[in-house]
């Protein structure tokens, strides 16, 4: 099996040790192992002198699977080397919530065995795709969020009016500091923290949340993921952020922004006894009275 690694470029404990203890692992499976090479670099200290592991910048069909160690944002910038390859992505989690990547550190020998023994699932996660016109070069590569895209004000305390149009019909100019159009996987983020609907992985749908408008009846509005979104933004700036799960860009006032559905999706491997529900009353507490 040939298998990619890739995590934040930055040190930190539990990473060295998930790295270290994932690499071992990986090798006596004998698995052909690959580290991207940036994240390589923070983890030298912890791989072995006499241990061989080559390296990556980006990813190809010949991928058996992409380990992300990190947390869900790890796994935000893990599905860019992806994107319609198809390769399956697995999530050590070093960071806190998690509702991504779920297997934790004490659990990789079992996790890895199941997976190698082929005892797991496939959840396919729909994407959201972008385009803007006039094209801008940073996001034409890129153009993909599994999470969300979102509008925001850039420069100014004072909020942005965002126009926006579903499948070309009108819906309502936005007077607020942003809005945020969340993927079921991107329903427990941002979108979640700005009051929207929490919304099974596998529904088709997408969310549009407002963030903190001025219109106490703006309320947040499920839509098939069918629907076409094009947002244009005016305000007391020249100039807006919009951000494609945590890579952001700077866009003119007069940009148009279209967003719809990615025509493929990024595979997340999940172990046959995890399922959604179980990892919201874990992750949310659902159901937990702390006052007890």
């Amino acid at each position: 099996m040939k298998v990619a690694i890739y995590g934040q470029n930055y040190i930190k404990e539990t990473t060295q040790l998930a790295v270290e203890k994932l690499v071992d692992i990986l090798l006596k499976k004998q698995a052909q192992v690959f580290i991207e090479r940036e994240f390589l670099d923070t983890q030298k200290t912890i791989v072995k002198d006499n241990i061989e592991v080559a390296t990556f910048n980006e990813l190809d069909t010949s991928f058996d699977l992409l380990i992300s160690v990190g947390g869900d944002g790890t796994i935000l910038r893990a599905i860019t080397y992806v994107g319609d390859l198809g390769i399956p992505v697995v999530g050590i989690n070093t960071g806190r919530l998690g509702f991504l990547a779920t297997i934790q550190i004490a659990d990789i020998q079992t996790a890895l065995t199941e997976i190698f023994n082929g005892d797991y699932k496939i959840s396919e996660r729909s994407l959201l795709s972008v385009s803007t016109d006039p094209k801008h070069q940073d996001i034409v590569n890129t153009h993909f969020a599994l999470n969300e895209i979102a509008i925001s004000r850039k420069n100014t305390t004072s909020m942005i009016t965002i126009e926006t149009h579903l499948n070309d019909e009108f819906l309502t100019s936005y007077w607020a500091d942003g809005l945020i159009l969340s993927t079921p996987t991107g329903s427990t983020g941002y979108s979640l923290s700005c009051g929207g609907p929490v919304i099974a992985p596998d529904a088709k749908n997408f969310a549009l949340t407002p963030i903190a408008p001025h219109n106490l009846s703006a309320r947040p509005l499920i839509l098939p993921d069918s629907t076409t979104v094009t947002l244009r933004v005016n305000g007391r700036e020249d100039q807006f952020l919009m951000s494609l799960d945590s890579r952001i860009v700077t866009l003119s006032n007069t940009t148009t922004v279209t967003v719809k559905k990615a025509n493929f999706v990024i595979k997340m491997v999940e172990l046959l006894d995890e399922t959604f529900l179980a990892t919201l009353r874990k992750k949310l507490l659902w159901g937990e009275d702390r006052r007890n």
